[in-house]
């Protein structure tokens, strides 16, 4: 290991092995539910660089898993995630369509677009209309969640003149769920009824409602494809339950400096945390400039390693480069500069640090930043 990546304020772990293995348990469960005949095509989310984790790194593991269907956000991600793609039959869909005066650029990458409005449609139809034959694409209807996708009264547009679909091929219909990991909420059933309503009305295709959490409502919502993301990544699909999938992150911090603070000294910024006995402290090299969210200040813990038996509390505000733990019940000489502290891990969960700092699993995953020395690990 080189210098730079020796003393890099923190290490991020991640684990491809743990992103296919949790990718095989998604198919297995919906292969379960469904029925080995007839069960849902298993695609993949692979959105804001695969949740941070670095997407052209994360979708050739989900290839060799046996996925053929990418979901992403941004043509920009389209493009740049295209080349990582081995397979040729493997298919990149962008969530958001095609942006005004770029349906070229997305035949041209060989990308499939999902239409959300009327323009996008429109845009798609004339470019199949200029190159003289049929362009695939997905068509997104809104169940209720007032997103994305066309409205019950444009998709009946839709079905009042056929014509407007000219030269569009529908692979996919879909739509997304607002609640799916509430799964006592009565919208899930709302949304399950009218997107079956809506579908019906546009051309036979395959057919998309479930994500992550939508997987675990059960067959009826799976229908042909069923698209994870967070659950991928290591975030629990099932809140208030024990989570099916394979942790995928280690984040580590280094501890920078150790001190001892009398009783009374205010530590950090505003004077937010107050020590309230005479404290050993560890000042650890990231923070929110690293994306460990501000929002964790005197609310978090950390592990050291070693001693996984003993949370020690974030205290104080998190800082753009820094943040303070207190130390004091491991004793004067456990914890020294160079050391490496679990933020989050085995005995730190994601879900329970996202917890803490009042969020939840995606916004944490997806905001770590750049600065640590990354480690890619297939164990």
């Amino acid at each position: 290991m080189d210098v730079a990546a020796q003393w890099a304020g923190g290490v991020l772990t991640i684990n491809l092995g743990a992103i296919a293995a949790n990718y095989r348990l998604l198919t297995q469960i919906v292969r379960q539910a469904d029925g080995e005949s007839h069960a849902a095509v298993c695609a993949a989310a692979i959105k804001a660089d695969a949740y941070g984790l670095g997407a052209s790194l994360v979708a050739p593991v989900l290839e060799r898993a046996g996925c053929r269907d990418f979901f992403v956000a941004h043509l920009a991600e389209g493009l740049a995630i295209r080349p990582a793609i081995r397979d040729d039959a493997s298919s990149v869909f962008v969530l958001h369509g095609p942006p005004p005066g770029t349906a070229r650029d997305f035949h041209e990458a060989g990308l499939t677009p999902v239409l959300n409005s009327m323009e996008q449609i429109a845009e798609w139809r004339a470019l199949a209309k200029a190159l003289g034959h049929p362009l695939a694409a997905v068509l997104q209807v809104d169940s209720g969640m007032a997103r994305f996708g066309m409205t019950a009264m444009e998709v009946e547009k839709l079905t009042a003149d056929p014509s407007l679909l000219d030269g569009i091929s529908t692979v996919l219909v879909m739509s997304h769920l607002a609640c799916a990991d509430t799964p006592e909420v009565a919208s899930n059933h709302s949304q399950l009824a009218e997107f079956r309503r809506l579908s019906a009305l546009l051309p036979a295709a395959k057919r998309s409602l479930a994500a992550s959490s939508g997987i675990f409502l059960g067959p009826d919502w799976h229908f042909d494809l069923v698209r994870p993301g967070a659950a991928l990544y290591g975030v629990n699909p099932t809140p208030g339950r024990p989570s099916p999938v394979r942790s995928v992150v280690r984040l580590q911090a280094r501890v920078i400096q150790t001190r001892t603070v009398p009783k009374g000294q205010a530590v950090g910024y505003g004077g937010y945390f107050i020590a309230p006995r005479e404290s050993r402290i560890a000042l650890l090299g990231i923070g929110y400039g690293d994306g460990f969210l501000r929002s964790v200040s005197n609310r978090g813990t950390a592990i050291l390693p070693r001693r996984s038996d003993r949370p020690l509390p974030v205290i104080g505000r998190v800082s753009m480069d820094s943040l303070a733990i207190d130390v004091t019940d491991l004793g004067d000489d456990t914890v020294s500069a160079g050391d490496l502290i679990d933020l989050i891990g085995p005995h730190n969960p994601l879900d329970e640090v996202a917890s803490a700092a009042g969020t939840i699993g995606y916004e944490l995953l997806t905001d770590l930043g750049g600065r640590y020395h990354r480690i890619y690990t297939s164990e």
